[in-house]
């Protein structure tokens, strides 16, 4: 009874995946998820973004390849002038039909502009999948009064995602002055003992904040994700 059950689901599961042989493009990840099908695009050659992009348009569907070089854009433009590109985050991207998420807004902080990257990673992951985004930049603790003029803004948002790298002390201090779901994300910034964002990730495992949410070391897009779950509790 139990196997036939799974069967079914798996039967209609299939019916939402393109196959291109070398990738299966997820058309209903969406309507399961809150965020849309993505490519990593820095694994994947420019032919092959070209023939997923080609696919994920059938649906009209919104599209984010992250972690693209600007060779590749190049090449998967001369195909798909439509999409969009943020340089700064490397992320390629076409908005499609996506009702937005009402009542709900996500605030991205960053501790410096070196942070940036991670930063927009996040927001456009957020805004193509219908979610309102603000952005508070530069505000580490290194300049703690920074921080504390941003209060007011912190204490009405829904969803804070908080991006540092050298010893990744700022979501500690946000989650210590905030109720709202604070997303911590460590980012590759600093020197030596900073060893590429594993200091700030252990700085962020090991907080006295009680109830931060971590994610992986530069992972904007999964933080903005782990956001996106949340916004689909409110609906």
């Amino acid at each position: 009874m139990v196997e036939n059950e799974f069967k079914k689901i798996a039967a209609l599961l299939e019916k939402g995946i393109g196959n291109l042989g070398y990738a299966r493009i997820d058309h209903h990840r969406h309507q399961r998820c809150g965020f849309p099908e993505v490519i990593f695009g820095e694994g994947k050659t420019a032919e092959q973004i070209i023939g997923i992009v080609t696919e994920c348009q059938k649906n009209e569907q919104s599209l984010l390849c992250t972690r693209t070089s600007p060779e590749k854009v190049a090449a998967v433009k001369t195909v798909h002038p439509e999409l969009d590109y943020c340089p700064i985050s490397r992320c390629l991207m076409r908005r499609g039909k996506i009702s937005p998420v009402k009542d709900f807004q996500v605030t991205i902080v960053t501790a410096g502009t070196s942070d940036m990257a991670v930063a927009l990673e996040a927001d456009n992951t957020l805004k193509l999948s219908g979610i309102e985004t603000q952005m508070i930049h530069d505000v580490g603790v290194a300049g703690l009064h920074r921080l504390l003029a941003q209060i007011d803004e912190l204490a009405k948002t829904d969803v804070i995602i908080a991006i540092a790298g050298m010893e990744g002390a700022l979501p500690s201090v946000i989650g210590g002055l905030v109720k709202c779901p604070v997303i911590a994300v460590p980012t590759s910034v600093g020197y030596g003992i900073s060893a590429g964002g594993y200091a700030a990730l252990a700085g962020m495992l090991g907080s006295c904040a009680s109830g931060l949410t971590v994610v992986n070391i530069d992972n904007g897009f999964g933080a903005a994700c782990a956001a996106v779950r949340m916004a689909t509790l409110r609906k």
